[in-house]
């Protein structure tokens, strides 16, 4: 590998970084924007940049959109006042939202992000194309959840130990039940763990070459895919199922010490590994950056198709985020007893049964639905 090569790599790797960390921070835009929508508000739409902020039309619609508020709230957590409380354990405490933060940053080495085809080969356009991705992904992203506990535990106090404890049990609890609904479709697809394979398993149609239902693994495993959205939502900490930081009874959780800057590390964590729960979803039960009723063989060759296919995958992943965002707003906090319930009396049997099914499916009938 050259220098030329290196360089490349480095400047793919910039332009991933920036564009999930420009998306998981308009994540929080939209987050204001949605629930204003659900409660009927206005939302953010003062917020604005003087020069830009001044621009003809332009700048009024960008500030009336909320455009600005990123840059702002970016402004307020980098140069607010961060004072280190004495009572804590200095290095977990600063430690804590730099592991949280950066478990999303690493999975997106290796996921799939669309395909460029130059005569006639396919080829994955990411980072790191690795035949073991899924497996990759799983062990990667359940480190996120170190750093809630290192958050609670160096916090020295009462409540947000607690949420560090909630956390640490919830992930106990959900990431059963999210390895064994991708058992099925990783068996499906033939054993295989490159979740570029899995992609072009759902690229083609079902009943007809070029006109037919789409093969998405949601349509002939919808349970599947229902226990690993659900479970995302625990992993993810979101609303109905954000126990490490509920402040109707533990103030703040694992974050209620931290401020400033550390306090919005955890924030575009969180909101990276909603967008990084969202690709995979995209890809393992969605198609990916297939399209419905088309092959994959539609998309052109050259950089134009692998354009089209990151923004095919792009638009799914910004419908799942919103879904995201509209359960908050809609469905209320569970109980922390009810969490652990769903998780392991009616999400786990639930998991169990559906593998079982597939594997009796799969020994009667091998591959009757590809």
């Amino acid at each position: 590998m050259d220098l030329t090569d290196i360089l490349i790599m480095l400047l793919k790797a910039v332009v991933v970084v920036v564009l999930v960390m420009a998306i998981a921070g308009y994540s929080v835009v939209g987050e204001r924007k949605v629930a204003s929508w659900a409660q009927g508000r206005l939302g953010p739409n003062r917020t604005t940049i003087p020069l830009l902020g001044s621009i003809p039309v332009i700048g009024r619609i960008l500030t009336r959109l909320g455009i600005f508020q990123l840059p702002a709230d970016g402004a307020k957590f980098l140069f607010k006042e961060e004072p280190l409380p004495g009572h804590v354990n200095k290095f977990y405490y600063i430690l804590a939202p730099i592991i949280s933060f950066l478990p999303p940053m690493i999975i997106l080495t290796v996921l799939p992000y669309g395909q460029f085809v130059k005569d006639g080969v396919m080829e994955a356009v990411a980072l790191s194309q690795t035949d073991v991705g899924i497996l990759f992904v799983m062990a990667v992203s359940s480190i996120s959840v170190y750093g809630l506990i290192l958050a609670g535990w160096a916090a020295n106090s009462k409540f947000p130990f607690l949420g560090g404890i909630r956390a640490s049990s919830q992930m106990i609890s959900y990431e059963l039940c999210i390895g064994l609904s991708l058992l099925p479709v990783f068996m499906w697809t033939g054993g295989t763990l490159d979740l570029f394979a899995v992609v072009q398993a759902q690229g083609g149609v079902l009943f007809g070459e070029s006109i037919g239902l789409p093969k998405w693994f949601i349509i002939y495993q919808p349970l599947s895919a229902l226990l690993y959205l659900v479970a995302l939502f625990a992993e993810t900490n979101r609303l109905p199922f954000d126990m490490p930081e509920s402040e109707t009874d533990l103030v703040g959780g694992f974050h209620t010490e931290y401020g400033a800057f550390k306090f919005g590390l955890f924030f575009v964590g969180e909101y990276a590994h909603m967008v990084v729960g969202s690709a995979i979803f995209s890809i393992v039960f969605l198609g990916g950056w297939s399209i419905p009723f088309l092959p994959l063989s539609a998309y052109p060759e050259g950089i134009l198709g692998a354009l089209l296919s990151v923004v095919v995958l792009a638009a799914k992943v910004i419908f799942l985020l919103f879904f995201f965002m509209w359960v908050r707003w809609t469905l209320p906090r569970f109980r922390y007893d009810q969490v652990m319930n769903l998780g392991w009396k009616v999400l786990m049997p639930l998991a169990v049964a559906n593998l079982l099914a597939y594997m009796v499916i799969m020994a009667i009938m091998p591959g009757a639905l590809l």
